[in-house]
């Protein structure tokens, strides 16, 4: 999984390890074949958007200590699904995202421009 390459065709890079983040656990949003719901969008999660998320019946608020899920505020980092990211954009309420750590495989899902539209400027 070292070489993932991001939505800019460079490498992937880390989004988060407080909470850890990613399929994987391991702080990137690396998928594979066990992903079904191919968490590769590195976003910046916002209240609007956990609450949203809670609608679709995935709550990320809520701590599960026996997943050593700690729960979301807004302003932590997480790679969502990109279906759920585009279903969020769909709703207005897409929270926006790290370029370099977002996979590549999202643009399967949401096109580039939709992507940048929504990135954090991070110079």
């Amino acid at each position: 999984m070292t070489d993932a390459k991001n939505v800019l065709g460079e490498n992937l890079e880390f989004c988060c390890g407080s909470p850890i983040t990613g399929f994987y656990r391991n702080g990137r949003c690396e998928t594979g074949a066990m992903d079904m719901g191919v968490h590769v969008v590195c976003a910046e999660v916002t209240e609007e958007f956990l609450i949203f998320s809670k609608s679709r019946g995935n709550d990320l608020m809520t701590p599960a200590p026996q997943y050593s899920f700690p729960g979301l505020k807004p302003g932590d980092r997480w790679c969502l699904c990109a279906s759920r990211w585009q279903e969020a954009l769909d709703a207005g309420v897409a929270p926006p995202i790290v370029l370099s750590a977002t996979h590549e495989k999202a643009l399967e899902y949401v096109s580039l421009d939709e992507l940048k539209q929504h990135a954090l400027n991070l110079s």
